[in-house]
């Protein structure tokens, strides 16, 4: 079972995602990244860099309506 720490930090990224650049996500994974390795255990922080890699190789998609 996955832990709290670890879905709380699964929904920073998603929310990171969500609200920023793609640069600047990249920059938030890392320091969230930082951050976590010092709360979760090997196999939980592991994953998270995991589902963190291929949040980050996604392009960040843009609304037209949103920039109108």
């Amino acid at each position: 079972m996955k832990s709290i720490l670890y879905n709380a930090c699964r929904e920073l990224i998603e929310d990171a995602k969500t609200d920023c650049a793609d640069l600047v996500f990249k920059e938030v994974c890392l320091e969230i990244l930082n951050r976590a390795k010092h709360i979760l255990d090997d196999e939980e922080f592991k994953a998270l860099v995991k589902y963190a890699s291929e949040r980050m190789q996604e392009k960040a998609v843009i609304s037209v309506d949103a920039v109108r």
